[in-house]
């Protein structure tokens, strides 16, 4: 950027100096112009003259390389050193000697039989010199553009790069201790094999651990492009929402309207349950253990609409669009990636929108996913 601006700031000292000094030279040779016409009005006059010298002022007058409009005294235009189809045209001839005039310029006086007004303007060079700043400094603004993009872009995929590794070592981490749960369980149901209350525990505590590889299986999908497949999408949420509501208050009351038909969506159903489960998640944990969670699920033209409304504290509007912002959270717990990741995979692996459709704090928040329909 100042690299950019350097070089604009450069450019326009350069071209002021260049548009200055023909501007100079261009006046010399208006008042070589103005002194070769009041040469022929002298002569004119004159019954005897130097017929070289005429010769001369005559070379003068028709050599002049600006812009020249002639008015006689019935107020007749005739144009030179425009364009050929200008300079048969009185209205575009009649246009200039108005905008002369209302730059404040002064016209040349003449004889009468010749000209009597003449009209000097300045070559077309000396304004595209003066346009030269604006387009240069349009270029270097897009060149600034340009860097800043790729920066923000190479800035953004190194992130992707650390979240991407860290969540596959995560995944290979939790391996280790899965596998040891695991052997426990099958060591503690042949210990426990006939106590039925017990066997319930480890029945339960297996649903976990079969969370737990979920989860792991989840983080291990990052960074990879997911496989989607067509699923009913009612079913999805029913899943999440059952598993939830067990291990939630019994204070928490689920609402979960169904659709008045089957609606199908190509999903990752891992992923996309990771992001439902985050945003029950973070409704239980605005809501203190009571108040209700509810569901609706549409159609809307392609795409199937999903609203989950929570009875929590609520969003402040200036937060819609911080919330998906990786490390922004209001818990004291966590890294605040849960929302930002949830963003990620309706947007980039599914094709669809997540947003905050609306809140209003301590009464409703709503978030809203749009994805696909399928059929």
């Amino acid at each position: 950027m100042v690299l950019g601006a350097a070089i604009l700031l450069s450019t326009i000292i350069y071209s002021n100096f260049l548009a200055e000094k023909l501007k100079k030279n261009e006046e010399k040779n208006i008042v070589l112009y103005t002194e070769a016409i009041k040469g022929l009005i002298i002569l004119s006059d004159q019954e005897e003259y130097d017929e070289n010298y005429l010769e001369f002022i005559i070379t003068v007058r028709d050599s002049f390389p600006l812009p020249v409009i002639y008015e006689d005294e019935n107020g007749v235009l005739e144009g030179q050193n425009f364009k050929e189809e200008d300079l048969a045209n009185p209205a575009f001839l009649e246009k200039k000697k108005k905008e002369f005039l209302r730059s404040g310029g002064v016209p040349i006086e003449g004889n009468l039989g010749y000209a009597k007004y003449i009209y000097c303007f300045n070559s077309p060079l000396l304004s595209y010199i003066k346009l030269f700043p604006l387009v240069q400094g349009l270029l270097v603004g897009l060149y600034i553009a340009l860097g800043y993009f790729i920066f923000n872009s190479s800035r953004k995929a190194e992130q992707n790069r650390v979240w991407a590794g860290m969540a596959k070592e995560t995944a290979h981490q939790l391996g280790t201790p899965i596998s040891a749960i695991l052997g426990w369980i099958e060591y503690l149901k042949d210990s426990y094999a006939d106590q039925p209350d017990q066997m319930d525990v480890l029945k339960e505590l297996t649903k976990d651990v079969d969370r737990l590889e979920l989860v792991a299986d989840r983080f291990s999908k990052i960074g990879s492009e997911p496989v989607l497949q067509s699923s009913n999408v009612f079913d999805e949420l029913i899943e999440v929402k059952d598993y939830l509501q067990r291990r939630a208050s019994r204070k928490i009351v689920f609402n979960f309207d169904a659709p008045k038909e089957d609606i199908f969506v190509m999903i990752n159903k891992h992923l996309f349950a990771w992001v439902i489960e985050n945003l029950i998640r973070n409704s239980l944990d605005a809501m203190d253990g009571k108040g209700t969670i509810s569901c609706k699920v549409y159609r809307q033209n392609n795409y199937v609409c999903i609203d989950l409304s929570d009875t929590g504290h609520g969003i402040p509007p200036n937060k819609f669009k911080s919330v998906f912002k990786p490390g922004y959270s209001t818990k004291k717990r966590g890294w605040g990636l849960g929302l930002s990741l949830a963003k990620r995979i309706i947007e980039e692996y599914h094709k669809g929108k997540i947003y905050v459709k609306s809140s209003k704090p301590n009464e409703e928040t709503t978030f809203g996913i749009w994805l696909p329909v399928t059929g």
